[in-house]
């Protein structure tokens, strides 16, 4: 196991104490979220990576390309939007 170089900052580590901390914080929040791996919601596995901003693919072959956030799968409007559109089906299916 190597050695850790930075214990704080981790991915921001390559700035240096350039532009601030409060800016270097943000940022760090970005960068792990577009580099993390998410849940595909087509096959379950956890394999979705970022291609470019906003385009997902999952690692498996002939994986479908999802359109998403910027930096997540899923923007917290997109999930309100879904639960939205899932409660409206029920309460449509329960009048009929």
């Amino acid at each position: 196991m190597g050695r850790r170089r930075t214990k704080k900052v981790g991915i921001c580590g390559k700035y240096g104490t350039r532009y601030g901390s409060s800016t270097r914080k943000i940022l760090k929040q970005y960068e792990t979220s577009q580099h993390a791996r998410y849940v595909d919601p087509f096959t379950g596995k956890e394999n979705v990576r970022r291609l470019v901003a906003g385009i997902w693919q999952g690692k498996t072959r002939g994986s479908r390309k999802i359109a998403g956030g910027c930096y997540q799968l899923a923007t917290a409007a997109a999930i309100t939007a879904k639960d939205n559109v899932e409660r409206l089906k029920k309460l449509q299916n329960k009048a009929n």
